[in-house]
């Protein structure tokens, strides 16, 4: 019996983390949903109509930033809206791997050496997550070699020469 609470402890600790650092890639949302839910529950609004309101602004954000990345052509804009996201799940994964260290390596040089890990780990994640979740530009998916191609000039390995 307690080599089995061992183990439950473990794969709880484990599951745990993982959730800690998959809620970390949302963290704009999230972010924007929690300064959106404390501005309504100041204004005046009840607890649990602060928490929806949250909630709907926190999807929001979400949704806009998928939109938004799906919609733009230009590279460096989409640079810079992946770099929106991803600096924010950095920035929480950087503090949660701080947070988990000491667990680890009680050493204080090797404790910032994790949390640097953690931040890279979840920024490249969340960035990752926002571009999967993004559906495909119209005309990708149809055989066109680029978004920018109008429906005239799509190629096949037959018709196409570099």
């Amino acid at each position: 019996m307690i080599i089995i609470g061992i183990v439950l402890s473990f794969v709880g600790l484990v599951y745990l983390c993982w959730l800690l650092f998959a809620l970390a890639v949302q963290a704009l949302p999230f972010f924007a949903g929690v300064t959106v839910g404390f501005a309504a529950y100041h204004s005046g609004s009840g607890p649990v109509a602060a928490m929806i309101v949250g909630a709907i602004a926190g999807s929001v954000a979400l949704v806009l930033g998928q939109v938004a990345f799906t919609r733009l052509r230009s590279p460096l804009m989409r640079a810079a809206l992946a770099l929106l996201f991803a600096v924010p799940a950095a920035v929480a994964g950087y503090h949660a791997g701080r947070g988990l260290a000491p667990l680890i390596i009680p050493v204080g040089a090797w404790r910032d050496v994790i949390a640097i890990a953690g931040a890279t780990t979840v920024a490249a994640d969340g960035h990752n997550a926002h571009v999967a979740l993004s559906p495909a530009a119209p005309g990708v998916a149809a055989g066109q070699t680029s978004p920018h191609l109008p429906a005239s000039q799509t190629c096949d390995a037959r018709t196409c020469r570099l």
